[in-house]
Order: structure tokens, then C-alpha cells, then sequence
């Protein structure tokens, strides 16, 4: 194992550019059970993040305990947050992963503030809380046990099998507060999904773990996307995954088209090239110049395909920009409420977050 010891203020001539003095930085690490990856253990300042009100995301706080994202989606909205580090969308996204090491501790002494209204909070928002660092340094433990004590209602959105690990403490959160768990499932053709999704857990994995919070008690949510233009947007695509939503026990699904955020725009049309070089011209004229989402046409041919099918399987779903706002009801609702609910989307991150 190498370490690279780190002082705080103290510029280290060796760091990545935009690492080289960065206040809380305690140290960057690589392991071999990482191959690839390097973990900067930084002391956070905050945990809450506000989201703006003009925001359209349906919920008003979030905590990311890590950025940056093993799972290495090329698709990931996310990917233009890693850019405020100076580090960059494409291989620094996936390989420098960003560690709030005492994210807990500072998230409990926020909860605790006579100011803090236990309004719902969503984890999973921006990078993945159940990725392969957490299985490093176990961070949602002490966040959930948090929220749940201090009686915040919370939701989680992940591609993570790691979040079997925590059922029981999800479990025990619930009887204190409302939890909704979604998880999220975009490729359900093995060799593509690992080719879009390199860094991830398989696909049936993630059934697997859908049907594991189910018997645990949960109404859990799959969230469908994105879905991707001329590579799962098939009827017989959309009628399979739906069909093995349902028998993984979920209860609702989520469903939208691509969207191609600065950032992730870029790094995903460079894999499309390699990959699939004859669906190009098509990406271009569905997402032309700076666009990030498919046109309403494409979105609303989607639409009525997805929801027959829905029908068919007695799902419950909606299309992600639905009532954008409204669906945030998922963690406020009270214990009586209708747990099937998720408060978060794949959206986007709403605003820049500070590291700190």
C-alpha cells in the first residue's frame, strides 16, 4: 500500500493539478485492491448541501459523502462537478475519488442545529453513496443512523450492491423515520452494460439487491434510465427490463431519456464513436450544439412506449419530468405515508457544491 502524506496548507509539488493546497486534504491513497483508483481523504466542512429554490430538482437537501464515481458511467451527468477541482469529466471522474472521511460527525453536529427543520434529504443525488469506496470506508453507516436520530426522513438512490450490507440499519432507520430506497438500472444487455457502465455491478446483481429490500420490507423504486437512444429504447429492450423489474418485487418505476450534460456530453459522444461510430449522426441531431436533452418529440414517443408496458406488468411509473417537483413527497411523507415514493432524481446536480 503507498500512502502519500499530505499537510494541511502545505502545497505538495507532487499532487494532481488542483490538489496541491486544498485545506482539509489529509491524504491521497492507492491501494491494490483499487487497482487504478486514488482516494483523497479530506475533512469536510459541511455535510448538508443546500439545493437552490429555482433549482428543478424535487428535493431541497442533499449530502454527497464522496465525488467522483468508480462505476465510471459514461453517461453520468455528474461528471462536470470534477471540473471545479481542475481535475477532469473523463478518467479523473472515474479514478480520483473525493472521501468526506468525517462526513458523519459533521453531519451530526448540523442535524442538531436548533435551525434544522428535518426536512427530507437525498443521498445519491450527484455520485453514488453505495460505490466501491464505501465498501472502503463505510461512511453510510454513521449518515443514515444520523438523519434517522435526529428524525430526518431520508431516500437513497444507488447502483450499488453494497446497500444489501445496510438493510438492517435501513430497516431499523424506518421505524424512525421514512426511507425510500430506489435503485437504478439503465442497460440490461450484459455486453453493453459493461461496456457504458464498466466500474458497476451487474445488472442481475442489482435485481438481486431490489429483491432484497423488497424482502426486507421496502417498496422500492427502479429508476429506468437513462435510457439510451437506439441502443435500449427497443420495445423488446423496454419490454424486458420491465419484465424483470417486476419479478425482482419493485414497486415503481422511473423512466427518461439520456440526457447530455457538459462534461458527460463530451466523454460520452467520444466512447459513442469508438463503439457505436454509425449511431453518431443521430446522437448529433438529437442532441445538437450545447443541448442536454432530448427533444420533447423523442421524450413523448418514449413516453408511449414505456407506459403500455408499465400497464401490462402493474407497475406504477411516470416519466422523470413529470410533476418534477411534486414527486419530492417520497421521504416527507409522514410514517403513515405511501413509502413507494422516491425523492430523487437523475436529473442533474442542481449547482456546483463546494468540496467543502
Amino acid at each position: 500500500m503507498r500512502w502519500q502524506g499530505q499537510e494541511l496548507g502545505v502545497a505538495d509539488a507532487a499532487a494532481l493539478p488542483g490538489m496541491e493546497r486544498i485545506d482539509g486534504l489529509v491524504r491521497s491513497v492507492t491501494t491494490p485492491e483499487f487497482a487504478g483508483i486514488t482516494f483523497h481523504e479530506v475533512m469536510a466542512r459541511s455535510a448538508l448541501n443546500h439545493v437552490p429554490g429555482a433549482s428543478s430538482m424535487p428535493f431541497d437537501w442533499t449530502i454527497n459523502p464522496y465525488r467522483g464515481c468508480s462505476h465510471s458511467c459514461v453517461y453520468c451527468f455528474a461528471r462536470s462537478t470534477h471540473e471545479y477541482l481542475d481535475l477532469d469529466s473523463g478518467h479523473d471522474f472515474d479514478s480520483q475519488i473525493v472521501v468526506k472521511i468525517n462526513v458523519a460527525e459533521v453531519l451530526r453536529r448540523e442535524l442538531a442545529r436548533g435551525t434544522w427543520r428535518r426536512e427530507p434529504v437525498a443521498l445519491g443525488t450527484n455520485t453514488d453513496p453505495y460505490q466501491r469506496a464505501e465498501g472502503r470506508y463505510r461512511l453510510m453507516p454513521g449518515i443514515v443512523s444520523a438523519l434517522a436520530e435526529s428524525g430526518t426522513p431520508f431516500s437513497v438512490l444507488t447502483k450499488g450492491t453494497l446497500l444489501r450490507r445496510d438493510l438492517p440499519l435501513l430497516r431499523d432507520a424506518e421505524q424512525q423515520v421514512p426511507v425510500s430506497i430506489a435503485m437504478s438500472i439503465a442497460v440490461f444487455d450484459d455486453a453493453l452494460q459493461k461496456l457504458v457502465e464498466p466500474g458497476t455491478p451487474s445488472t442481475a446483481a442489482r435485481l438481486e439487491t431490489v429483491r432484497a429490500a423488497t424482502d426486507a420490507g421496502f417498496a422500492v423504486s427502479v429508476f429506468l434510465m437513462p435510457i439510451l437512444p437506439h441502443l435500449t429504447d427497443s420495445i423488446p429492450a423496454l419490454d424486458d427490463a420491465l419484465a424483470r423489474i417486476r419479478a425482482a418485487g419493485a414497486a415503481r418505476v422511473v423512466f427518461g431519456a439520456l440526457h447530455l450534460r457538459p462534461g458527460a456530453k463530451q466523454w460520452f459522444m467520444q466512447w459513442l464513436r469508438e463503439r457505436h461510430p454509425e449511431l453518431v449522426s443521430s446522437y448529433l441531431g438529437l442532441y445538437p450544439g450545447a443541448a442536454a436533452y432530448a427533444p420533447k418529440a423523442y421524450r413523448s414517443w418514449l413516453a408511449k412506449r414505456v407506459r403500455p408496458l408499465l400497464r401490462g406488468y402493474g407497475l406504477d411509473g411516470r416519466l422523470e419530468d413529470d410533476r418534477p417537483r411534486a414527486v419530492a413527497a417520497g421521504a416527507a411523507e409522514t410514517a403513515a405515508g405511501v413509502r413507494s415514493r422516491v425523492v430523487t432524481t437523475s436529473r442533474g446536480v442542481a449547482a456546483a457544491e463546494r468540496l467543502f
